[in-house]
């Protein structure tokens, strides 16, 4: 994989105060059924499929830049925030949590976060915190969504703010590995 200087993955810092706040880049915002991803060439939004379930994403969803996973993808993160956030956008998020998940056989970690700037959500600092109904929508939505498409997606804990900011380091560092001194 080549590292392509355009892209947000790889031009937008990660965030100034990591892992406790990190820059989240939202492709999905929260109660779509929509599934957007940045196209790797064009770098524009892309529909990548209509969920195919009636479910809706049940936060703002994106993935936090200059990480890198297993899946070959950058970290995938959830912003809980009173709006839908629009695609593209840069959210500040102060992370409180972790869903390990494994996607179709393929370690799939959720980082779970509040957006730093809204005052509705700015106060929770631990998945504990946060209102059980809460946790549940969105254990129920990655338990439901492929469920038509016929794959297997297990979540196998929810984690607190410690762990969380151990697989945002890892990210980063899996990241600073694979694209370190590279250019496109």
């Amino acid at each position: 994989m080549i590292k392509d200087e355009r892209h947000p993955w790889h031009f937008v810092s990660p965030g100034e105060n990591l892992p406790e706040t990190v820059n989240a880049i939202i492709e999905i915002p929260k109660g779509s059924k929509a599934k957007y991803e940045i196209d790797k060439d064009s770098h524009l939004i892309k529909l990548d499929r209509v969920l195919f379930s009636s479910v809706m994403y049940p936060a703002n969803y994106g993935f936090i830049p200059q990480t890198y996973c297993d899946d070959n993808d950058p970290l995938d993160i959830l912003v809980l925030c009173s709006v839908d956030v629009y695609p593209m956008s840069i959210v500040e998020a102060k992370v409180i949590g972790v869903m390990h998940m494994v996607d179709n056989g393929e370690q799939d970690d959720k980082i779970i976060a509040v957006a730093k700037n809204d005052m509705s959500v700015n106060y929770i600092n631990d998945l504990a915190e946060l209102p059980p109904h809460t946790m549940k929508e969105i254990v129920k939505f990655f338990q439901d969504y492929k469920a038509l498409e016929e794959k297997q997606v297990t979540i196998e804990h929810l984690l607190g703010v410690r762990y969380a900011h151990k697989v945002i380091q890892e990210s980063i560092l899996l990241y600073d590995q694979k694209f370190r001194n590279q250019t496109s």
